[in-house]
């Protein structure tokens, strides 16, 4: 694995982190991974974009609106100047835990560890900072894969489902009753 260097993300970086949420996630380019969502979710098509959308899990808006909270940290890494991998942490102050969510590698750099260390940096960086004592994220529960890969890093089920969001200006179900999953760690 190149070097990745680990860093909080700025507001210069709202555009790659979005691009890169919804080009590890949603249409074909995500297909070059294997933590893509292009069979579970059809992205809304619009006329009024030049380019017909596949779907998008975020936005510029949406990662600058957690940039500017107190309570969120934004991780970056970065290989020879190239976004490779994000991660949001959120922290929970009342339950003393960070969620982590917008886990996303770049397609074709996926399986080389970087998920991984991202992972392993934010939540000790969660610790660190925030004195958590565990980790969550929610994870669609047909994503066995995905599932298996936390749980090789620890995360275990809660027992905790919720109904997966509808967000129909953004995207469309293509599989019925999806649920998320809440996955946790003892930190």
């Amino acid at each position: 694995m190149t070097e990745l260097i680990i860093r909080p993300a700025q507001v210069q970086d709202a555009d790659a982190i979005a691009a890169l949420v919804n080009r590890a996630y949603r249409g074909d380019s995500s297909r070059a991974g294997w933590t893509t969502e292009a069979d579970l979710l059809d992205g809304k098509r619009t006329t009024t974009e030049a380019d017909l959308l596949d779907g998008k899990r975020t936005t510029i808006e949406n990662v600058l609106a957690l940039l500017n909270r107190q309570d969120v940290l934004i991780l970056t890494g970065w290989v020879a100047e190239m976004l490779m991998v994000t991660l949001c942490a959120e922290w929970h102050a009342e339950e003393q835990v960070a969620h982590l969510g917008m886990i996303a590698v770049e397609p074709t750099a996926q399986n080389q560890g970087y998920g991984k260390k991202m992972i392993l940096a934010a939540e000790q960086l969660a610790v660190e900072r925030w004195g958590v004592r565990a980790s969550q994220m929610a994870v669609v529960s047909v994503r066995e894969t995905l599932i298996a890969f936390y749980q090789r890093l620890g995360y275990q089920a809660t027992g905790e489902l919720k109904p997966f969001p509808h967000l129909p200006e953004m995207w469309q179900a293509k599989v019925e009753n999806m649920q998320l999953m809440t996955l946790q760690k003892d930190l």
